[in-house]
């Protein structure tokens, strides 16, 4: 484990990570088809995740051209829609932007707020830049800088993304910090030289026993505390 005095900046996912996309996506699908039963929901929210997961496979193998996050949200609304026999075209527009509206965990705005006493603070998401500056404006996340893939014209785990960061951050790789829920995105990180950070949450991606990141945490909290303290 490095000595968290070798870093210089930190760079954070931040859907999954810092706010429950699956809980979000979940409450929108229930308001736009209120009479829903739960289980209806789940499967509906299947419909929508496998619908992103594909479309961004496909962007990745280059079997399709790169869309950003906002244009895929808009077509898993109306799969959404079209599996609900939902039909009302404004109540289909607001679940293709619920990316905006997504809850933060309840250490996310604190810890980040801590961390960013200590640190440069980067946000580096898929989400599009749209999405992300409502995302943002919405929770309330205060990045010293939030950048979003779509300036790579690819998603994570693109190297491509990742070195938005590095150019950003400004600093060798080593010194970068990357903290996510998603062992997939720290292993993409890894690749490009970044120390890793793993924040277990709810719907976040866990390592595997072969995974080996330099911090793993129960909460961002105490991953902060962690990195925080003299």
């Amino acid at each position: 484990m490095p000595y968290a005095s070798d870093i210089e900046v930190v760079v954070f996912d931040i859907l999954g990570t810092m706010v429950d996309e699956p809980g979000g996506l979940r409450a929108a699908i229930r308001d736009a088809v209120p009479a829903t039963a739960d289980t209806s929901v789940d499967h509906l929210l299947t419909v929508w995740q496998e619908h992103v997961e594909h479309e961004q496979r496909r962007i990745e193998e280059r079997s399709r051209a790169y869309a950003n996050t906002e244009t895929i949200d808009r077509e898993a609304a109306q799969r959404v829609a079209d599996c609900a026999g939902l039909t009302d075209p404004a109540a289909i527009a607001r679940l293709a932007t619920a990316s905006q509206r997504l809850k933060p965990w309840d250490d996310s705005v604190t810890g980040l707020t801590r961390l960013a006493r200590h640190f440069p603070v980067l946000g580096l998401s898929n989400a599009s830049r749209t999405t992300l500056l409502h995302l943002n404006a919405h929770t309330g996340l205060r990045w010293h800088q939030a950048l979003s893939a779509e300036e790579a014209q690819a998603n994570k785990p693109a190297p491509e993304v990742y070195q938005l960061a590095i150019d950003a951050a400004g600093c060798p790789p080593e010194r970068i910090l990357k903290i996510a829920a998603h062992a997939w995105d720290l292993r993409g990180a890894q690749a490009t030289g970044m120390r890793t950070a793993y924040v277990q949450r709810p719907a976040g991606d866990p390592p595997k026993s072969t995974d080996t990141f330099d911090w793993q945490s129960n909460s961002l909290d105490e991953l902060v505390t962690a990195l925080t303290a003299t």
